[in-house]
């Protein structure tokens, strides 16, 4: 068909783009869809706002109340908690019966293991190559190289324990800390 004035023709949408661009959309918005939850798995979750604390959570993720978890716990226990960046962190009960203002990190600095508390020695005990830290978490037996990390163990004004990234001289050993 000839054109009667200058002007090109200018393509209606078709049937055919119409289908392909519906299809398009479909396709890439199911994708998109299913990639979101794999992707924000790799991103870890913040932990609020700069030096923002982490409330410690107990084994069943919810948050640990000071009043009722004194209750239920004795005086010089150790109790392990979710914590900084989620690694397991003891919650250490003084003799006060109050919460210590600082928590350790459950992790043997030799090869990465849970350490468990000793109550009846009195001293965490590494069972895969037998490291042994005190009541403070400092290392008094090999061969683990360094002392378990702290982390400051506040009270909340909801009553709850908040733990927050400890930057300042380890009271144990006097040196910087070497997790900071």
């Amino acid at each position: 068909m000839a054109q009667l004035s200058g002007t090109p023709d200018v393509p209606d949408l078709g049937r055919r783009q119409f289908m392909n661009l519906l299809t398009f959309g479909a396709v890439t918005g199911t994708a998109l869809g299913a990639l979101y939850p794999i992707v924000k798995y790799f991103i870890p979750p913040s932990s609020g706002g700069a030096g923002g604390g982490v409330t410690a959570k107990d084994a069943l993720g919810n948050d640990i109340v000071v009043k009722d978890f004194l209750a239920s716990h004795k005086t010089g226990e150790r109790v392990l908690a979710q914590g900084l960046k989620g690694d397991p962190t003891y919650i250490v009960i003084e003799n006060s019966g109050e919460i210590a203002d600082y928590g350790l990190n459950a992790i043997c600095t030799h090869l990465g293991c849970v350490v468990p508390w000793n109550a009846s020695e009195n001293k965490f005990i590494c069972p895969c190559h037998g490291s042994q830290y005190n009541s403070q978490g400092k290392v008094v037996r090999g061969p683990a190289p360094l002392s378990l990390a702290l982390a400051h163990a506040s009270v909340t004004e909801n009553d709850k324990i908040s733990f927050t990234p400890w930057t300042e001289t380890d009271f144990r050993t006097g040196d910087d800390p070497w997790w900071a």
